[in-house]
């Protein structure tokens, strides 16, 4: 009985906290990356972006950046005034924190090549928690290290339960 008890349990907290432990990871540009003369406003124009969510840029560190402007520094590709300068080493993940446009440019002139991107960022949609994710939920552009330490969690949860039987 106990043991039957601590699966249910291990069921009950994976069907809350996995569907909420999944964010969705965009790689900006696909396989082309933050890279001149790639149609950002073609790559976001089908995505459905939420709060809590993730932008990775891919891009050779040598030769461009990644900065948040402003609408009117971003219509103007106007670098010396941003609001966060997100390069770190060329793989740079960025949190979408806030349900707002965002805007980004790439500095050195690359903008007027294409180098910049406008999100809309919502709010994300209540998950109904007794609800299991369709098979086409999460897209495979998904990645998450949540993901991971749910099912690390659960993992050792069936480990323990097996040793006590």
């Amino acid at each position: 009985m106990r043991i039957r008890m601590m699966t249910v349990t291990v069921v009950v907290v994976v069907a809350f906290l996995l569907p909420g432990a999944m964010a969705k990871l965009y790689k900006v540009g696909d396989e082309q990356g933050w890279s001149p003369n790639v149609n950002y406003t073609e790559w976001s124009a089908d995505k459905e972006v939420n709060v809590g969510e993730w932008l990775i840029f891919n891009f050779d560190k040598r030769y461009y950046n990644v900065l948040e402007v402003n609408k009117t520094s971003f219509d103007s590709c106007n670098d010396q005034v941003f609001i966060t300068n997100i390069t770190r080493g060329g793989r740079d993940v960025f949190e979408l924190k806030e349900a707002r446009p965002y805007y980004f440019l790439s500095s050195g002139g690359y903008c007027y090549h294409g180098m910049k991107l406008a999100l809309v960022v919502q709010e994300q949609p209540p998950l109904a928690p007794a609800l299991a994710p369709a098979n086409n939920a999460y897209p495979s552009s998904l990645t998450s290290c949540g993901q991971i330490s749910i099912l690390s969690l659960i993992l050792a949860s069936i480990a323990l339960m097996t040793n006590f039987s």
